[in-house]
């Protein structure tokens, strides 16, 4: 029983750091459309129009965001339109790793090393997938960069 509860564990963790990755790429729209939704809440549109305004405010901060990636070009304005995706990621990344961390070590400066190693690994999956969105099929991103 033992056994089996460990590996159950182990299981469910390694789920969650994937699904962590998974969604790390979603977090600046989710932040938007929380955000964009909780003000038309709080303005009176009730919760299915909040709910309603919020997916609207989140599908548009991911779709400008592609958007702005695909067609600005200097590369100091696309690696800030990046960042803005990397950003929260990070900090989830952070905050997600500090909390499984915090029950595995006593030492507080382990707990925050393990937690900026956990904060980079998180933002650097959002990086590689926001470029490989705005990559058109076909073209590699070294024949982008010659371009």
């Amino acid at each position: 029983m033992i056994i089996l509860g460990i590996l159950l564990s182990i299981a469910a963790i390694g789920l969650l750091c994937w699904l962590l990755f998974t969604l790390a790429v979603y977090a600046l729209p989710f932040l938007a459309g929380i955000t964009v939704g909780t003000w038309a809440y709080h303005t009176g549109a009730g919760w299915l129009g909040a709910i309603l305004v919020g997916l609207v405010g989140a599908g548009l901060t991911l779709g400008i965001g592609q958007v702005l990636l695909m067609f600005v070009r200097p590369l100091w304005a696309r690696l800030l339109v990046a960042l803005a995706f990397v950003a929260p990621a990070a900090i989830a990344g952070y905050y997600a790793t500090h909390g499984i961390v915090k029950y595995m070590m006593p030492s507080e400066t382990w707990q925050i090393v393990f937690s900026i190693i956990g904060a980079i690994a998180v933002g650097i999956t959002p990086f590689q997938r926001v470029v490989a969105m705005t990559t058109p099929p076909g073209l590699s991103n070294q024949s982008l960069v010659r371009a």
